[in-house]
């Protein structure tokens, strides 16, 4: 199972003075050597961490998975046809959230959904859309022909007890319904070291996109060591399936 380090976290660190350090393409490559299958950095409309010239730098020395997350603007949109990442990820964006707060609505801007994702696979760039456990949005994501969709794990992340088995079963069933559609499946939002392991169990998900957890835990132990240690508990995790 691929697992992508988000280092957005990084760069809000170095934004906080406007400055050089900490800088997330030395996190990157930190990251890739602590295991990490790729690297994902959300490029904002307003540039509140990741900048242009960090997904330039990336594009240039990553030698694993790149994917960027954006929203289905034109702005952005160019932006990845002229960078070229390996994969883009749909997501939505709000000016006043502090982070991605749920799923991209598809209903409501299929679209401006499908225009962007036509120009972007024009381009030999895949597509993921990053929704909530939804067979009805999977069904759209389908629809606009997105290869791929990223399954919300935020609402699991944030429950407890029996909720929390609700939120995984939801996952489960969406992540099944979307493989039988033709779509390959990724998961992401809120996991951490402690709820990682129960996703890792359901059987099909391509891959898990983590960022605040694992720069939380390298503030503290260093960004190789964190990677590792969630990737020890990925491939321990998937051993038990």
């Amino acid at each position: 199972m691929l697992i992508g380090v988000n280092v957005d976290h990084i760069a809000t660190i170095r934004q906080a003075r406007l400055g050089i350090d900490p800088d997330p393409v030395m996190a990157a490559t930190l990251a890739i050597l602590g295991g990490a299958d790729g690297i994902t950095v959300h490029l904002r409309e307003d540039r509140r961490h990741i900048q242009d010239r960090d997904l330039a730098l990336l594009k240039a020395v990553v030698p694993v998975e790149l994917n960027l997350e954006m929203a289905a603007t034109k702005e952005m949109t160019g932006i990845a046809v002229r960078t070229k990442p390996d994969l883009v990820t749909l997501v939505p964006e709000k000016r006043k959230e502090l982070t991605t707060e749920g799923g991209l609505d598809v209903r409501s801007q299929k679209t401006v959904v499908r225009e962007a994702v036509r120009r972007i696979r024009n381009a030999g760039i895949p597509v993921s859309l990053f929704i909530n456990p939804d067979i009805d949005v999977i069904e759209l994501s389908k629809q606009v022909n997105a290869d791929m969709v990223e399954i919300h794990t935020g609402l699991y992340a944030n429950a407890r007890g029996k909720k929390q088995e609700s939120e995984l079963k939801r996952i489960s069933i969406a992540v099944k319904h979307a493989i039988n559609i033709g779509l390959h499946v990724n998961a992401g939002h809120g996991l951490n070291y402690f709820n990682v392991s129960k996703v890792v169990s359901i059987p099909g998900i391509r891959g898990l996109y983590i960022g605040h957890s694992i720069v939380s835990r390298a503030v503290l132990v260093g960004m190789e060591r964190a990677v590792r240690e969630m990737k020890d508990l990925i491939k321990e995790a998937s051993g038990r399936i």
